[in-house]
């Protein structure tokens, strides 16, 4: 198989598990679109109430009592972050978010008298580069301030830069795993964004920043190309024997940023396939022994970009990075 481009994709978010694919409704979004959270009601009766609030401190964003007639959107709680940006739908109680930044990624839940209802919303965002060539994984940050940061490369869970502004200290780590870093890192002294130069396979994986114990993390595939004719059945191998216990695994359709599998070690293997107009469904097939993915009866629209993830404790490695080309005959 041919290697293709690397591309960066950021998975900027505080707290980010692969088991939270089983546990909530994840939005895959991208810096600046709008979401809609659905309550999952067609109309609100008259002695409804909605409340809906976000994040693991449970900060009430918007709420509707219809015993009252009331309507209330909290966009100035948390320093303004949802200021202009929230959309309450008074039939509903669906809740809208516009314009969304790495500021609104986390967790959502709406609570009324019959329904409670979680999201997980994460952003992700693409940076392509060639093999060889260099990228910049940014910090966010226009300035340093009294701040402590420190980037890991969390395919081994090593550190290999850090600032500690108080000590006025600036440190890149570039020998540790074998010294694949060796050369290579560059660290922003005025924002600490991270700069590898000349990368290689070897530094595919996942990367975490910590900006005062306020955690992002972001992954660098290098993509393999494979095809396949229409109509033809094909495995998308996670080259792995098997799954051992705590392991977690998840599938992703990278071309609409959509969870299309996953795996617990303890629970059955689990196919989502009625996302996307349900394009696949019926035609995904999981291996729960080892995480190999069958798309049978394959179309055009199957053709893109496929990743596979797992998480296991501190360490989270991706697998499989696989550009799919489904051709007609």
């Amino acid at each position: 198989m041919r290697k293709m481009a690397i591309t960066l994709v950021l998975f900027c978010l505080c707290f980010w598990r692969l088991d939270d694919v089983f546990g909530q409704e994840i939005k895959l979004m991208k810096p600046g679109d709008s979401v809609t959270l659905n309550s999952g009601l067609t109309e609100m009766k008259d002695d409804d109430e909605i409340q809906w609030r976000f994040g693991y401190e449970n900060t009430l964003i918007a709420e509707i009592n219809k015993r009252v007639d009331n309507l209330t959107v909290n966009d100035d709680v948390l320093d303004g972050r949802f200021r202009d940006r929230l959309k309450l739908d008074n039939q509903t109680g669906s809740l809208t978010i516009t314009d969304i930044t790495t500021e609104h990624v986390g967790l959502y839940v709406m609570e009324s008298k019959s329904v409670r209802k979680s999201f997980f919303l994460t952003i992700i965002d693409e940076i392509s580069t060639k093999e060889g060539d260099s990228v910049t994984i940014n910090s966010g940050l226009t300035e340093i301030m009294d701040d402590k940061i420190q980037w890991r490369f969390r395919s081994e869970n090593t550190l290999i830069a850090e600032i500690n502004k108080q000590t006025n200290r600036f440190t890149v780590y570039d020998d540790v795993l074998d010294g694949r870093f060796r050369d290579r890192l560059k660290l922003n002294k005025q924002i600490g964004s991270l700069t590898i130069t000349n990368t290689t396979t070897q530094h595919a994986g996942a990367y975490e920043l910590d900006i005062n114990n306020v955690r992002k993390r972001f992954l660098l595939p290098v993509y393999d190309e494979i095809s396949v004719k229409e109509g033809d059945s094909l495995t998308l191998n996670s080259g792995r024997t098997e799954i051992t216990k705590g392991e977690m695994f998840v599938w992703l359709y990278m071309n609409e940023i959509t969870f299309i599998a996953g795996i617990k070690a303890w629970v059955d293997n689990t196919v989502y396939d009625d996302v996307l107009d349900g394009r696949f469904r019926d035609r995904l097939k999981l291996n729960k022994q080892i995480g190999s993915l069958t798309i049978t009866n394959t179309t055009t629209e199957d053709t893109g970009r496929y990743v596979l993830l797992i998480e296991r404790g501190p360490i989270i490695r991706l697998l499989k990075a696989l550009s799919v080309s489904v051709y007609a005959e």
